[in-house]
């Protein structure tokens, strides 16, 4: 994991206008507000829903694929760093209060004074679900095809083709 500062001027005011944006279009989800959105992103594919009620913090190391849905309250604690990226693949559902969050604070508590926060990435593959309420931690990978179940928290890899659950998140069978 890479640090930043959150607390750097130019990432306060990166953040202030994001949040004013997402503000917006969770008063108007309107295809104004959401192209708002959309425009802050690294990248964003064809067909992306975005449901009202979603949050980030930057943007710009956000990409995501084709035909994916996002539903309702969704979070993404992204960082403006390479390091903070969240990268979402083609034809993936992510169910309502879903947090992706790419960035954490140190555990030791002298180290943590210094305000500093620490990102890694997120990469979910294609045709991924994650079921509601969902929590996937920084540095995870979420391989094709997996299915992450309601409430889960993911605090590792997940492999492709496979159904997981819990807390912390584990195999549940094969696909």
């Amino acid at each position: 994991m890479n640090k930043f500062n959150s607390l750097d001027k130019s990432y306060l005011e990166q953040r202030k206008i994001t949040h004013e944006i997402c503000r917006l279009f969770a008063k108007s989800p309107s295809k104004g507000n959401l192209k708002r959105i959309k425009g802050l992103f690294a990248q964003c594919g064809d067909g992306v829903v975005i449901e009202a009620g979603f949050h980030f913090d930057y943007g710009s190391q956000v990409q995501i694929g084709d035909r994916t849905f996002i539903n309702i309250n969704c979070t993404m604690l992204d960082a403006p760093i390479n390091e903070g990226a969240i990268s979402i693949g083609d034809d993936c559902l992510i169910g309502p209060n879903v947090q992706l969050l790419t960035v954490s604070h140190a555990v030791n508590p002298i180290e943590r004074l210094n305000k500093e926060n620490f990102a890694a990435p997120i990469t979910i593959g294609n045709n991924v679900w994650i079921g509601a309420g969902v929590i996937v931690l920084a540095g995870v990978s979420i391989g094709d095809n997996a299915v992450v179940g309601a409430g889960s928290v993911v605090t590792k890899d997940i492999a492709a083709n496979t159904v997981v659950a819990g807390n912390p998140a584990v195999i549940i069978k094969d696909i």
